[in-house]
């Protein structure tokens, strides 16, 4: 019997990955602060100007408006300017150095925001010593206002991890200061208890600034993404629903043709066998035809679809669709133009439609309001023209959470049969649909 020893080397690399979780979790935060505060600290980052489309910037003049972009800049340059003053009055040292001392980072966030931030962290303790007020240990007044403007417009410009960063290095600077570096540890008071907590609370409040615009980012983007998927569901309905419709049409005829071509050579008496063998392909091939149609069509149809008893509903119907709108209150009145004619039943059945989504819209988005149907027929085509006046009492109007998909359908169908179609408000507050259904002439079909 032979004994193997199996030897389990590490590979090499997988060194961390064998650590404690406690040593991972400090690796992270280190590489953290590297990547936020350390690495590119002094890339040049310009900050853009004011979004033009805020509430109030809207309200404003022309002239404003476009000085209304420099806002941020012109409150960061006062902060500077004020910066200035708390440092250079009644400082009790070099006026002429103590002022640029804390009034450069606060203006260098505006350009390079994480090296404005090292830059207030070393001219904090400068400004410490030059100054011969040692009550305002670790932070001078100009210190103090310069590091915390510097550690709120670099939390706005960055992010909440780098907002924290920053807050932990003040407080290791503000312990380091207060554990026997200057004279303040024998005799006087320290202000590093007020600097943590207000810029505590100021960080807090920058946090839960980004947090909440984030969310905002973020329901924004889903909402679009909602949009976008209801419209295109609302368009594959739609779509659905017009093949059904035309699946019916076109089974009908197809079905009246083959019959006919079965029937045919029985009305003529002794037919030559040409003939007879000319309706017999013909009878095949539409057979064939409303089988294929039927096996690819039939697949848009839901398992409790029934196909309608009645036959598909035209421009004639349209007296009975203006009987029911007129019943549910709304005043329609018909207008006809041109020679009334029968159109293929594919463009009958789409006006019938769109003139019923129409008044469908009428009625749900201008309640009261009048609404007026136009219809021409004219050379090369059906013009339809269906437009409702404002409704009378706007508070009567609910949203609708389906709104302007009616219009997605209407123009479906209108690209189905290459026709036109222009829908919008009108001048005095109501609402147009103006759709033109190209038809071929007859001597065009027979050429």
């Amino acid at each position: 019997m032979t004994e193997t020893t199996r030897i389990q080397t590490t590979p090499p690399g997988d060194g961390a990955a064998s650590r404690s979780p406690e040593y991972r979790l400090a690796v992270d935060a280190l590489r953290g602060l590297r990547q936020d505060l350390i690495h590119d600290a002094f890339a040049y980052r310009p900050m853009p100007g004011r979004h033009m489309d805020g509430r109030l910037v809207r309200r404003l003049p022309g002239r404003l408006r476009e000085y209304a972009q420099w806002l941020p800049h012109a409150v960061i340059t006062a902060a500077a300017l004020i910066t200035l003053a708390l440092a250079s009055v009644d400082s009790g040292g070099p006026a002429l150095l103590l002022g640029p001392l804390c009034a450069i980072p606060v203006l260098l966030t505006m350009v390079r925001p994480v090296g404005a931030f090292w830059a207030s962290m070393v001219s904090t303790p400068l400004a410490a010593v030059l100054g011969s007020r040692w009550g305002e240990w670790p932070w001078a007044a100009g210190s103090f206002a310069c590091h915390l403007t510097v550690l709120t417009v670099v939390a706005i410009r960055t992010r909440p991890r780098t907002a924290a960063w920053m807050w932990a290095l003040t407080a290791l600077y503000a312990l380091l200061a207060d554990t026997g570096i200057g004279p303040t540890y024998y005799e006087y008071g320290t202000n590093s208890g007020p600097m943590l907590v207000i810029s505590a609370l100021v960080l807090l409040c920058v946090t839960v600034w980004h947090i909440r615009r984030h969310a905002e980012q973020e329901v924004t983007a889903q909402q679009t993404v909602t949009a976008h998927e209801r419209s295109r569901r609302t368009l594959l309905e739609e779509r659905t629903t017009i093949a059904r419709e035309l699946h019916d049409v076109v089974a009908h005829h197809m079905s009246v043709v083959a019959i006919q071509a079965e029937a045919a050579p029985y009305r003529v008496e002794n037919p030559p066998p040409e003939l007879e063998k000319a309706f017999a392909t013909i009878r095949e091939n539409a057979v064939a035809a409303l089988t294929e149609l039927r096996r690819v069509l039939g697949v848009v149809r839901a398992e409790d679809y029934e196909a309608p008893d009645a036959p598909q509903p035209t421009l004639a119907d349209l007296e009975g669709l203006l009987a029911n709108v007129r019943e549910a209150g709304l005043g329609v009145e018909k207008v006809v133009t041109g020679a009334v004619r029968e159109l293929p039943q594919g463009v009958e059945l789409s006006a019938y439609r769109i003139v019923q989504e129409a008044l469908s819209n009428t009625l749900r988005h201008a309640p009261g309001a009048t609404a007026r149907v136009e219809i021409g027929y004219v050379l090369g085509g059906l013009g339809l023209r269906i437009v409702n006046g404002p409704p009378p009492n706007p508070s009567l109007i609910k949203p609708s959470p389906g709104a302007g998909h009616g219009i997605t359908g209407m123009r479906e169908r209108v690209s189905m049969l290459n026709g036109e179609m222009t829908a919008g408000g009108t001048d005095d507050g109501g609402y147009e649909v103006a759709v033109f259904l190209p038809v071929a002439l007859p001597d065009e079909g027979d050429v």
